[in-house]
């Protein structure tokens, strides 16, 4: 197949540090190169790929300080990609919503995977509208707020399996990796490690929206003697952090879509302690790839409990269940489903 992977411009693909959805649109982009697809990637000209690259701007718009709109790059690059359309048998959006009303137009099947929040009042006007747009969700959970849009399936998002590797926990620490923000709730892993008497580590990236909130309630956390706060991490450190670590603690305070952090720490051997909040119970098995709690206190009282699960069988269950090869293969046979019928798709499986 021929097939065009439209990905944000806001980081490479991948991402020299933090970044979700441009990372896993390179896993995909390079695993469905690997299985034989012809995959043209439209990205930011810093971008890394097995596919043939599309520079749309010359390198992610985060780290071009002259930016001031982040949205005409874009615009730009759909552009492109419709002008391009009748070179592919599918184009695959990773920008949620942004690319709806010109590719609907076009006679080239597509589709969309939603990689962000659905709970948001605007977005059922949205989805009225397009209600015929096929879109993939990355949890079931991500589809309770918005329940009638146009899915055509759920795939979780997958890893190359040598991208990171097992280690033992024998850091004597816990883990926290993501983002500064009220929604990922770093507060709550401080809080959570105290309680537990172990030093945690923050590999976190902070983004301007969300630096009063780093300032005024993370930073006052730090001088503490169990806090060391680490800053982004690019994948290549991620073996070292999270397999050193005695656990990830993920108290995700929203409805979290996905969680790419769970399964790079599964793919460590490292077990998980979250919140059952959003995508949460789909991606950790309780008791075996980590624990799954209500509150504070219960996370507090599983810490205690890590060293009885199995490193080694926390890696196996990712390897069977979150890896690249399966995630591809899942988006290949949508494709050549929504190849055999055509454009626009109008039922929901």
């Amino acid at each position: 197949m021929k097939i065009a992977q439209v990905a944000p411009l806001m980081e490479a693909v991948p991402p020299k540090l933090y970044g979700g959805t441009e990372r896993i649109v390179s896993y995909l982009s390079d695993q469905l190169v690997e299985l034989g697809h012809e995959v043209t990637l439209f990205a930011s000209g810093d971008s890394i790929t097995k596919a043939t690259l599309e520079s749309v701007w010359p390198c992610a718009l985060r780290l071009d300080s002259s930016m001031r709109d982040y949205l005409a790059p874009h615009i730009v690059m759909l552009e492109q990609v419709a002008q391009r359309a009748n070179e592919f048998d599918i184009i695959h959006l990773h920008l949620d919503y942004l690319g709806f009303p010109i590719l609907r137009r076009l006679a080239t099947p597509f589709l969309a995977t939603l990689h962000g929040r659905l709970d948001l009042p605007e977005m059922k006007a949205l989805y009225a509208i397009f209600d015929d747009v096929p879109v993939v969700s990355i949890s079931d959970a991500q589809r309770e707020p918005l329940p009638h849009a146009a899915y055509v399936a759920t795939v979780q998002h997958g890893l190359p399996p040598r991208l990171l590797l097992s280690g033992v926990g024998d850091g004597g620490y816990l883990a926290f990796l993501g983002r500064i923000s009220p929604e990922k709730a770093p507060d709550a892993a401080i809080r959570i490690a105290a309680s537990a008497g172990i030093p945690i580590k923050i590999a976190a990236k902070v983004d301007n929206v969300d630096r009063q909130y780093f300032v005024e309630h993370i930073e006052p956390m730090l001088g503490t003697a169990n806090v060391e706060f680490i800053g982004e991490i690019g994948d290549d450190q991620k073996s070292e952090f999270l397999g050193n670590a005695l656990g990830l603690l993920f108290p995700i305070a929203w409805r979290e879509p996905f969680g790419l952090a769970m399964i790079e720490a599964m793919a460590c051997g490292t077990p998980v302690v979250a919140f059952r909040n959003g995508s949460v119970p789909e991606v950790v098995d309780h008791g075996i790839t980590g624990f799954i709690v209500d509150d504070e206190d219960a996370a507090t009282g599983v810490i205690q409990k890590l060293h009885s699960l199995d490193r080694s069988r926390i890696r196996r269950v990712f390897d069977e269940r979150f890896t690249a090869r399966r995630m591809a293969e899942d988006y290949v046979t949508i494709y050549r489903r929504l190849i055999a019928r055509g454009q626009p798709l109008l039922q929901v499986v």
